[in-house]
């Protein structure tokens, strides 16, 4: 049986990495968060008191990245939603980090989610999915996480950052943020975890790999 690679793309507070952890769990698959190596990248060039836009200082941070640097807790949240995104436009990054999610990937397969995996990363990916949702509910998503975490905000705020985010990710030159031309989408505008997991296995369900593995 080939190597079961999940590639799961889509702009921020989606709900892709809630629903990438339950697919893992569901195929008995490892998961990566491959937003958290970029999040991670930002919060050691903030660290150094360098600028995330910086080619130089963030290649630095990514090629000296340790594994329990994914594991900081300051890793969500506004400044790092920027460092992210200002880190992941740089070529240098994006190739210093790449052969580790390949790596990950290949090793006994994987369900990966991010912005270019289904792009990018694993391009052959037999079962990709593109999950979406409107600014506004992704933006009243983000707003009530960081209420949760006894984070004050506005939520015009949250959500024009959230719009500037896409902007930026969908716009930047290195492997910007688009659906695969074989990806399927999956709105999650209107649907709970449970609803957006049910929509993913039928989608991926249809594909003969998955249907073989469930």
């Amino acid at each position: 049986m080939t190597t079961l690679i999940i590639a799961i793309d889509g702009p921020a507070a989606a709900g892709k990495g809630t629903l990438a952890r339950r697919l893992a769990a569901h195929f008995a698959l490892p998961y990566l968060d491959t937003g958290l190596l970029y999040r991670a990248v930002g919060r050691r060039v903030l660290d150094d008191g360098a600028d995330p836009s910086d080619p130089v200082a963030a290649e630095a941070a990514a090629r000296t990245l340790r594994p329990e640097d994914l594991d900081r807790a300051d890793l969500r949240g506004p400044p790092a939603d920027a460092a992210a995104s200002a880190v992941a436009a740089i070529p240098g990054v994006r190739a210093a980090l790449l052969d580790f999610q390949r790596s990950f990937g290949r090793a006994r397969g994987a369900v990966l989610d991010g912005r270019d995996i289904g792009t990018v990363v694993f391009p052959d990916a037999r079962e990709k999915l593109y999950v979406t949702a409107s600014p506004e509910a992704r933006g009243l998503r983000r707003w009530k996480e960081l209420l949760a975490r006894g984070v004050e905000a506005d939520l015009a705020t949250v959500t024009a950052e959230v719009r500037a985010r896409d902007a930026a990710d969908a716009a930047r030159a290195a492997a910007p943020m688009k659906p695969a031309e074989d990806a399927n989408l999956l709105d999650t505008t209107d649907l709970d975890p449970d609803q957006a997991f049910a929509a993913a296995l039928a989608l991926l369900a249809d594909r003969e790999t998955v249907a073989a593995k469930a």
